[in-house]
C-alpha cells in the first residue's frame, strides 16, 4: 500500500498552461509527490474535497511594494503579505525602494530576516540598482536576491535614475550573474519636462497625469534598456508596459535572439485614462493608465504573447496620501495584490480567456523568467505544493475597506466579481481560507536559479 501522503486534494479540476482534467494532487514534505485522477492519488493524513471547484498552481506576482522597513504606515511584509494570500498569490517579488533601499548585502539581509519573520506567503527580494551601489551589484547576487530592479524614471521613494554610464555598467555586471534587470522604463528628462510644463499652466485634474508621462517616454526607455542588454548579454524585463507602441519594438528584439520578457497590470487592461476624472487622484499611477486603445492592445499582447506575463504592482498609501484636490499632492499607486485574481477570474468567465491560458500568465511564466520554474509556478511532481482552489461560480464584489492591505483603497470599489479563490495553500499548509488568512506567518525567501531555461 502506497504511503500516506500529508494533504490530498480531491475532486477537483486541476488546472495547468495545457489544459485542465478532472483530479486532484497529494503532497508530503511542501511537495507535490501525486498529480491525477482521484482514484490514483494516495491517501493522506488530511483530505481536502474540492468539491468540483479548480485547482490552480499558486499565483506568483512578481512586481509588489510592501514597503517595509521605512514606510510601513502604508503596508508592511505582514500585512502586503496576507494579502497576497487572500488573493491567492503564494510568491511574491518584492521591489527594492523601501528605506534604506535594498542596495547593499546589509539591507537585503534585514529585509530578508524581517520576510521571514513576518510573512504569510513566499517572497524573493529584488536588488536595486543605484547610481553609487554598481560595484556592490555581484555582491548582492551572491546574497541572495532574486533580480535587479532599474527606475530610469522618477517613482516612490525618490530614488534618482542611474545616469546612462551607470545603467550600462549595471548591465555588464549583472548579466555576468545571470539574474534578470527588471526596468522601470521612463526617459525621466522627458517626463520631468512636461510635468513641469503642466503644472505652470495650472493644470490639476487627474487627467493631466497621463499627458504629463507621455507614451514616447516609455517607449524611448524601452528601446534604449533593450539596446543596453543586447550590448551586455542581459536577461531584461520590462515592468508595468503600457504603450502599444512598444509592443513592435520588444518583439522585434526578441526575433534577434534577445531575452527580453515583458509584464503588464490589471489597472491597464481594465482600466483607461478616460475614467481618470472619475476615479479621482487614487487614479495616479507610474508610468500612467492610458487610453482605451493602449489598454485594447496590452489585452491583445496578453492573448498572444506578445506580452509575457501579469503583474500587479502593488503600491500601497494612506487615504490622507491619495485623495487630496490637486493630482499633483498625491503619491502615485494603488493595491493590487489582493484584487488581481477576481478581476482576472471574471474576464474567465466573461470568455475573454481560457483559464489555463490565465495560469500561463499568472503562474507558470513569472517562475520561468525569474529562475524559480519548476520550484514554483507549476502543479507537477517534485514541485513546491502551491495551491489555489477557485471556485469560478462564487460571485462577490470588491469592497476596498475589506481589502487586507493597509491601504483601504482600490479603483474597483464596488465592481462585481465572479470567480474568487476560496483557499490558498503554500507548500501543502492552508494559509487563506474563505478569505481570511490562516495561521502563522509560513513564508519562506526564494532564490532564483540563474542557469534555468
Amino acid at each position: 500500500m502506497a504511503s500516506k501522503a500529508d494533504l490530498v486534494v480531491r475532486n477537483g479540476w486541476v488546472v495547468t498552461p495545457g489544459g485542465m482534467f478532472r483530479g486532484g494532487v497529494a503532497v508530503k514534505g511542501g511537495v507535490f509527490v501525486a498529480v491525477g485522477a482521484d482514484e490514483a492519488l494516495p491517501p493522506g493524513e488530511q483530505t481536502i474535497d474540492a468539491g468540483g471547484r479548480h485547482l490552480l498552481p499558486g499565483v506568483i506576482d512578481t512586481h509588489v511594494h510592501f514597503r517595509e522597513p521605512g514606510l510601513t504606515h502604508k503596508e508592511d511584509l505582514g500585512t502586503g503579505s496576507a494579502a497576497a494570500a487572500c488573493g491567492g498569490v503564494t510568491t511574491v517579488l518584492e521591489m527594492p525602494n523601501t528605506v534604506p533601499p535594498t542596495g547593499t548585502v546589509e539591507a537585503f539581509r534585514q529585509k530578508k530576516a524581517l520576510a521571514e519573520a513576518k510573512s504569510y506567503v513566499d517572497v524573493g527580494l529584488y536588488g536595486v540598482v543605484l547610481q553609487d551601489n554598481v560595484e556592490q551589484l555581484p555582491a548582492l547576487a551572491e546574497a541572495g536576491v532574486v533580480a535587479f530592479k532599474l527606475f530610469m524614471g522618477e517613482t516612490t521613494g525618490g530614488i534618482p535614475a542611474p545616469d546612462d554610464g551607470r545603467m550600462l555598467e549595471a548591465c555588464g555586471l549583472i548579466a555576468k550573474t545571470g539574474l534578470v534587470l527588471a526596468v522601470h522604463a521612463e526617459n525621466n528628462p522627458v517626463i520631468q519636462r512636461w510635468m513641469a510644463r503642466y503644472k505652470a499652466e495650472g493644470r490639476t485634474d487627474p487627467k493631466v497625469w497621463d499627458e504629463a508621462r507621455p507614451a514616447i517616454a516609455e517607449i524611448e526607455a524601452i528601446q534604449r534598456a533593450i539596446l543596453f542588454a543586447e550590448h551586455c548579454g542581459t536577461k531584461l524585463h520590462i515592468v508595468h508596459l503600457t504603450a502599444r507602441e512598444a509592443l513592435p519594438i520588444i518583439t522585434a528584439a526578441r526575433a534577434r535572439g534577445l531575452r527580453v520578457t515583458a509584464e503588464t497590470c490589471p489597472h491597464y487592461v481594465f482600466l483607461d485614462s478616460s475614467q481618470a476624472n472619475t476615479i479621482g487622484t487614487l487614479s495616479r499611477m507610474n508610468p500612467p493608465i492610458r487610453s482605451k486603445d493602449d489598454a485594447e492592445a496590452l489585452w491583445a499582447g496578453l492573448l498572444d504573447g506578445r506580452v509575457d506575463s501579469i503583474a500587479t504592482d502593488h503600491a500601497p498609501h494612506t487615504r490622507e496620501e491619495k485623495v487630496k484636490p490637486s493630482i499633483w499632492d498625491v503619491q502615485s499607486g494603488f493595491p493590487g495584490v489582493e484584487t488581481s485574481l477576481p478581476l482576472f477570474l471574471t474576464a474567465v468567465n466573461q470568455g475573454r480567456m481560457g483559464l489555463p491560458h490565465l495560469v500561463r500568465l499568472a503562474c507558470e511564466t513569472p517562475a520561468r523568467i525569474f529562475g524559480l520554474y519548476p520550484q514554483k509556478g507549476a502543479i507537477r511532481v517534485g514541485s513546491d505544493a502551491d495551491l489555489v482552489l477557485a471556485d469560478m461560480e462564487r460571485e462577490g464584489k470588491i469592497e476596498a475597506a475589506a481589502l487586507h492591505s493597509k491601504s483601504k483603497l482600490s479603483p474597483y470599489d464596488g465592481w462585481k466579481v465572479k470567480g474568487l479563490p476560496m483557499m490558498t495553500i503554500l507548500r501543502g499548509q492552508v494559509v487563506m481560507k474563505d478569505g481570511e488568512p490562516v495561521g502563522p506567518p509560513r513564508g519562506r525567501v526564494v532564490r532564483p536559479d540563474p542557469t534555468a531555461p
